[in-house]
């Protein structure tokens, strides 16, 4: 289970750009990114095989089109129960707090890429040991 894709955005329902690394701050999420705040969802997670499933139904998208902040490779995260802590790279905790989300609009997300599969698909969650991570860190599952 690895990071294979960090991304971050300065206004919400946009797309986000990668970006190498990121900096997590304890109970606000990625420093920089417009989702970040004191609520439930400040950081989002959505496998790289579901990204791959759009693309080859014809859907033009990479890493960010979803507005997912961290893709994921080797996690089944419908399998992922609330309150699952996660660590990210050396020293970043995660506590799952949602699993998927209600669409009130469609958003630019969703006319760019003709589908939005983060309402089925994504998982949220609270940042409760900040720190730095890379693309290509380590995922482990600390307790479920």
């Amino acid at each position: 289970m690895k990071i294979v894709s960090i991304a971050v955005s300065k206004t919400k329902g946009t797309q986000k750009i990668p970006v190498g690394d990121a900096l997590f701050e304890k109970g606000h999420g990625i420093q920089g990114d417009a989702h970040a705040g004191p609520w439930k969802r400040q950081i989002s997670f959505l496998a790289s095989e579901e990204i791959a499933k759009s693309r080859a139904r014809g859907l033009d998208v990479g890493f960010g089109a979803y507005a997912e902040n961290i893709a994921t490779k080797g996690i089944e995260w419908k399998n992922i129960p609330l309150g699952t802590r996660l660590k990210l790279g050396k020293s970043v905790v995660v506590e799952i707090t949602q699993i998927g989300k209600e669409c009130h609009k469609k958003c630019a997300i969703y006319y760019k890429a003709g589908d939005c599969i983060m309402p089925r698909e994504g998982i949220f969650a609270q940042v409760l040991k900040g720190g730095h991570i890379h693309c290509g860190d380590s995922i482990e599952i600390l307790s479920s």
